[in-house]
């Protein structure tokens, strides 16, 4: 685990409260580790807008259901 934490960038302590899940912990400290383990494109899929199905039905529902325009009134040139 030291070649690990060396490796990543980090002391061992903080490996040890990656290990035990502590909410804490930087989120860079944990992208390093799962980079160290070639967790690269898992960790790329993490912030892929594709692969959250519910933030995008939020985004959705809060689209307008109809968008309203004014109609322009005919310019006295084009008569």
């Amino acid at each position: 685990m030291t070649i690990l934490a060396e490796r990543a960038g980090i002391h061992r302590e903080t490996l040890g409260k990656i290990e035990k899940g502590d909410p804490g912990v930087l989120m860079a400290h944990y992208a390093s580790v799962l980079f160290v383990l070639g967790f690269e494109k898992q960790l790329a899929d993490i912030a892929d807008i594709t692969h959250d199905q519910l933030g995008r039905d939020l985004e959705e529902e809060a689209l307008p259901k109809r968008i309203h325009t004014k109609r322009r009134k005919p310019s006295p040139e084009r008569e």
